[in-house]
């Protein structure tokens, strides 16, 4: 799929994203609506899927849970799941919970919502892996916020420690989470200065721009010894929900802002 073919996926995911959180009432779009553009790259052109029984050769784990309504869409838009499941979001009993869960929906990796536990998890299956003689792509999405839990750098460290080079971490950098600012709250610390500092190759990039995108996936294909991060900086794709407060992690759109975020898409929900 070609950039411009990107663009427009990225546009339909994040209108369709917004008509989940109106039909399922709830909330959480600014930690869905950011992290699009990496995640239509990861599932459209880099990563090995294969929508079956057996779920994708290489993983993938969406550790901040709450930001699942753009990762149930990736999945419906590219085979996994029923399209028509999207409109049971966050439903009582729905497949498609307002965190995910493997029980409900056997083809993820893990169940997530709590924070810090997906390089955890990751951690884990790339010991498998090594112990069973296979290998494959492990990536995991983060969220800026999250990295205030001590278990992503107690992970950190036992992934480098182990060489677990596989692993490939994924920041989605808002700049904002449940309380606040995140870069008031961490005292405007480099990030991707103190992953480096745990021994990982690490990047920083526009996470909404895909040929930034293509070009630090790129480069991972020749870190072979070293586990790998991605800071990407992201913005929601609406201008007004572009507000430095946690706002958008809980407000659902008014009729007026639903209709206006679609036509400043110009695109229309999958369902």
């Amino acid at each position: 799929m070609m950039e411009s073919g990107l663009k427009r996926l990225a546009a339909t995911w994040r209108a369709t994203c917004l008509k989940m959180s109106r039909v399922g009432r709830h909330g959480h779009l600014s930690s869905s609506l950011g992290y699009i553009e990496v995640l239509a790259f990861l599932y459209k052109r880099w990563l090995k899927l294969a929508p079956d029984s057996e779920g994708p050769s290489d993983k993938f784990i969406l550790s901040k849970g709450h930001g699942c309504s753009a990762l149930y869409v990736a999945l419906a838009d590219c085979g996994f799941i029923p399209v028509e499941s999207l409109s049971q979001y966050a439903k009582p009993g729905a497949q498609l919970g307002c965190h995910p869960c493997k029980h409900a929906l056997n083809i993820l990796e893990t169940s997530s919502g709590s924070l810090g536990q997906g390089l955890g998890v990751a951690s884990g299956i790339a010991l498998a892996q090594r112990l069973s003689g296979e290998q494959s792509k492990i990536v995991i999405l983060l969220g800026d916020g999250e990295m205030n839990e001590g278990s992503i750098w107690e992970s950190l460290t036992f992934i480098k420690a182990n060489q677990l080079n596989n692993i490939i971490a994924i920041i989605d950098y808002n700049g904002v989470q449940a309380v606040g600012n995140t870069d008031r709250i961490v005292g405007g610390t480099s990030l991707e200065k103190k992953i480096a500092a745990f021994g990982w190759h690490t990047q920083t990039i526009d996470g909404n721009d895909f040929a930034q995108i293509e070009d630090a996936f790129s480069q991972l294909e020749g870190v072979l010894d070293q586990p790998k991060a991605i800071i990407a900086h992201t913005r929601l794709g609406i201008d007004y929900m572009n507000v430095e407060s946690a706002l958008w992690h809980y407000r659902i759109p008014s009729d007026e802002e639903y209709d206006s975020a679609l036509a400043q898409l110009d695109a229309e929900p999958i369902f």
